[in-house]
């Protein structure tokens, strides 16, 4: 080996990087969700228009249940 050769055979190998990502936190608390939810409740209360009201539950219900009462 010559005195410039900088390879160190005894070295521990490095690890590979991992191929996942890291583990994920939510963005919004459990309140945070409730409200959003109940404010959406009161705008699809006040809408009259069909379109919007379509857009508004698909949304409430991607926050989570939603059961529209039957006034």
């Amino acid at each position: 080996m010559s005195d410039t050769d900088t390879t160190n055979t005894d070295a521990p190998k490095s690890e590979p990087q991992k191929s996942e990502p890291g583990r994920a936190r939510a963005l919004l608390s459990t309140a945070d969700m409730k409200l959003l939810r109940r404010a959406l409740e009161s705008h699809a209360r006040t809408t009259e228009d069909r379109e919007e009201l379509a857009k508004i539950n698909a949304l409430h219900h991607r926050l989570g249940t939603y059961v529209p009462s039957t006034e």
